[in-house]
């Protein structure tokens, strides 16, 4: 129960408010009660400045009769004494702290507006007040006057009351705030919990409401695009079993067919020849394909090593270009080279020319009999940029951001004429990156494409491992 997150957010947030709303009560309640404290000293002084004013004009024994009679009928208790402090009259009983404030008081230093003697109200019965009788600008008396203390404490006992019910029903609302609110914030994480747990269990399809604009709808939106890159995943990775497993059975099939032919004696020797020479061939082409899966998983294990050089890379694309030569005159493609001379690149050579080398058999695979090719390079402070074109029939909008996933395919046939095995341009983009370049794909339908390699220029040579 105490590991659920709604209670722990419930319970800090609880916490975190009522230290709040205990420091806001302790501050409103000690000012309140000191002001109904302060008021109560205050009438209690006016009450005794009223008295020593009505004195100040009739200083005789009737007057000082008729105060103390008045107050003998009030909640209060007045003393009036002479000058010197000796008692002349009271209105009520007088009690040992009564004569205590008396004997203690300093008459010297009683302003003539009167002042507080007594308002210790939590530890007294009585707090007193004192207003000097002055006329003739001669002290001749004193007006003490004495409220009991157990009014003050029903004053304050009744505004804690008040205090403590209003802190309670705020604590009882508060804490219902809380728990709505904690839900509130906790239920979209359930389901973000059991969605994640789908996932666990192979189910990548989970629905999510991403309309939120805060960060939970962002982390919604995240797991959202995790299920969507593990259900592609898992495709790519059933195409992957059905791809390997396509291009591995096709020549092994037709080594496995041919090499039975070959084992009749009734075959004739240039039947044989030819089916040699096919055999070879499915074979050149298993090789190069366990080749780039060697490739690849060396990749993984950062066992991918970069032999750099400088080298002369118009010489190194002439090279291509003679290789690729033949091959595109068989289809009646046009094949452009345009490359400045005396650009020096720190590369290896094998790599990159096996990139260039793919990237021109794509081209070649998906551009009509006719049209051109083309390979030109630039280069700016700190960059060589190769750019390769073709006139085919271009690449949907939908497939460009995945073509340099292992295995994925436009031509979803697997069609051997057009279709590769998914391979190439994942192995060119990890060699163009463990060079610290980069590779783009531009492409539109009925247009063409446009391969883009930026490499960065350098003249240090040695060798470098490939790390992702």
């Amino acid at each position: 129960m105490f590991n659920k997150l709604s209670l722990k957010i419930g319970l800090l947030f609880f916490l975190f408010i009522f230290a709040i709303e205990i420091f806001v009560y302790f501050t409103l309640y000690t000012s309140i009660a000191n002001e109904r404290i302060e008021e109560v000293m205050n009438n209690l002084l006016a009450r005794a400045n009223t008295h020593s004013a009505v004195l100040e004009g009739n200083f005789d024994p009737s007057t000082l009769e008729h105060v103390t009679i008045m107050e003998s009928e009030s909640d209060y208790a007045v003393i009036i004494t002479n000058a010197k402090g000796d008692i002349i009259i009271h209105s009520d009983p007088m009690e040992r702290e009564m004569l205590e404030v008396i004997s203690h008081t300093d008459y010297e230093e009683v302003p003539t507006v009167g002042k507080v003697v007594e308002q210790r109200w939590k530890e007294k019965e009585y707090i007193a007040v004192d207003s000097p009788i002055t006329f003739d600008e001669t002290h001749h008396g004193h007006v003490f006057m004495f409220a009991e203390t157990s009014n003050v404490k029903s004053i304050v006992n009744h505004l804690s009351g008040q205090f403590a019910l209003i802190g309670i029903i705020t604590i009882l609302v508060t804490i219902i705030t809380i728990f709505i609110l904690s839900r509130f914030i906790t239920l979209p994480l359930l389901k973000m919990k059991e969605a994640t747990e789908q996932l666990s269990k192979g189910k990548n399809k989970v629905e999510l409401h991403t309309e939120r604009n805060d960060e939970l709808g962002e982390l919604a939106s995240s797991i959202k695009r995790l299920s969507n890159d593990l259900e592609r995943l898992k495709n790519n990775r059933n195409e992957f079993l059905a791809s390997i497993s396509h291009e591995l059975r096709t020549p092994l099939t037709y080594i496995k067919g041919y090499a039975d032919i070959i084992s009749k004696q009734e075959i004739t020797a240039e039947e044989r020849k030819d089916y040699i020479a096919i055999i070879r061939e499915e074979t050149v082409d298993l090789t190069a394909l366990i080749k780039s899966l060697f490739d690849l998983a060396k990749m993984d294990e950062n066992k991918f090593i970069i032999h750099r050089k400088n080298v002369d890379l118009r010489q190194l694309l002439q090279t291509i270009e003679e290789r690729v030569s033949p091959v595109l005159q068989e289809k009646n493609i046009r094949f452009s080279l345009t490359c400045p001379s005396n650009i020096q690149a720190n590369i290896d050579p094998d790599r990159i020319q096996q990139v260039l080398l793919n990237i021109l058999d794509n081209a070649r695979k998906h551009t009509p009999e006719g049209k051109l090719i083309s390979l030109e390079v630039a280069k700016n402070d700190s960059e060589i940029i190769i750019t390769i074109a073709d006139q085919g029939e271009g690449i949907p909008k939908e497939d460009i951001p995945y073509l340099f996933e292992r295995l994925y395919r436009v031509e979803k046939s697997r069609s051997r004429e057009k279709g590769g095995s998914g391979l190439g341009l994942a192995i060119a983009k990890e060699i163009i990156e463990s060079h610290g370049g980069t590779i783009e794909i531009e492409s539109e339908q009925g247009t063409g494409t446009t391969v883009i390699i930026y490499l960065k220029r350098g003249e240090s040579n040695g060798e470098s491992s490939f790390n992702r």
